[in-house]
């Protein structure tokens, strides 16, 4: 049970340190710097980690990956609605 807090710990920050990406081009509707192969492979990747935290039953990785997936989902729409 103490290990799981690596998980959580981890988790919380690799998704912490997405968000200020996700505020500022949702601020700016300036897409031009992302690219969208690179975020098509990272949101395809964070599904399957989700995807084998679910698998794992592994709490820490299916909150970190769902919510991490969610904002990746929100970039790439953002991606191609501003082309």
């Amino acid at each position: 049970m103490r290990d799981e807090w690596f998980g959580y710990l981890g988790g919380t920050m690799t998704t912490l340190a997405f968000l200020p990406q996700v505020a500022k081009t949702l601020k700016s509707r300036d897409t031009r710097s992302i690219s969208l192969g690179m975020y098509i492979l990272f949101t395809t990747g964070v599904f399957f980690w989700l995807l084998y935290g679910i698998r794992l039953r592994a709490l820490p990785m299916i909150l970190a990956n769902g919510i991490t997936l969610l904002l990746s989902l929100v970039l790439l729409g953002a991606k191609w609605k501003w082309k």
